[in-house]
């Protein structure tokens, strides 16, 4: 029997200018192409703010108050404390309320009417404008308290929040194995002892990525707080007290009012509270991406 020597190099199964390899070429081609396109916006505005916003970037804009209109220096520690003040806030409301939500549409009654009408609202409220989240909580808490406040603007970005909370935490609830939950059963577990035990913490880190994208959206939002948190020149914690009661500066609205004044120490802070911002949600991101990869 004769046997055919084999040759060094190994035949190509594609032929260089076959149809569906040319077709193939040219549809990489595109792609890497639209996407180079669609990163020249985004990079463009990152060299934009570390350029123009991290000259102004010292410790004086994190420990002093926003200037006035002729004054020089200045800062917009205020504006970063009330943020976090009132992304808090929103996050203590937000987050215990849409995963309790979420157990419920995943475990308790997913097949359910109600199950049914709040899947609907949630994914309404996800594509809400958020300034009609401000305008909700105008009318419900700001017209009620008479004046504007963190706890507004706390209300208003939970609104925001929610949705995402509850449409991320039901997905990956539905995720965690049905072999480990019937496994819990066989044990003898009742319902409460499996969601609690093995739900989740099995869940948690798809979880945690819900909660992290809710609280960047809710930290750079500016519209719901324009009607609810209003701005504040001051310190947030005035004579030994806070002063929760009463209009309170962020970051987002501080960037919305000097990026339209006429003075050039306002636009430079402006453009440094930017790249804060910009900052905060890369971290946010950041530790998403870290400690949000599901491990089942």
């Amino acid at each position: 029997m004769n046997e055919t020597p084999l040759s060094g190099s190994t035949p190509s199964l594609q032929r260089k200018f076959e149809g569906r390899t040319l077709r193939s070429m040219v549809l990489s081609g595109l792609i890497w192409f639209s996407a180079i396109l669609t990163s020249v916006p985004l990079f463009s505005v990152l060299y934009m703010l570390i350029t123009r916003g991290g000259a102004r970037l010292n410790l004086e804009v994190f420990t002093e108050l926003p200037p006035a209109g002729f004054e020089m220096g200045g800062g917009f520690g205020n504006a970063l404390v009330g943020t976090f003040f009132m992304v808090g806030i929103a996050a203590l409301i937000a987050i215990p309320a849409g995963i309790l939500a979420a157990i419920f549409l995943a475990e308790l009654g997913p097949r359910s009417k109600l199950a049914f009408v709040a899947r609907f609202l949630a994914k309404t409220l996800a594509g809400v404008p958020s300034i009609l989240a401000g305008v909700f909580a105008y009318a419900m808490v700001v017209i009620t308290t008479g004046t504007y406040s963190a706890p507004a603007g706390g209300v208003a970005l939970a609104v925001l929040m929610l949705p995402i909370v509850v449409l991320t935490a039901e997905e990956s609830m539905k995720m965690v194995p049905k072999i480990m939950k019937d496994a819990a059963y066989g044990m003898g577990c009742t319902r409460t002892q499996v969601i609690w035990q093995i739900v989740l913490p099995t869940g948690l880190p798809a979880i945690l990525t819900g909660v992290m994208l809710a609280v960047a959206r809710a930290a750079g939002e500016t519209a719901p707080l324009l009607f609810t948190a209003l701005f504040s020149n001051y310190w947030l914690l005035q004579e030994g007290h806070l002063a929760v009661m009463s209009p309170t500066a962020s970051l987002a609205v501080l960037i919305y009012n000097f990026s339209g004044m006429p003075f050039d120490n306002q636009l430079e802070l402006a453009w440094a509270g930017s790249l804060v911002l910009v900052v905060i949600v890369l971290i946010i991101n950041v530790i998403n991406r870290i400690f949000g990869k599901p491990k089942f």
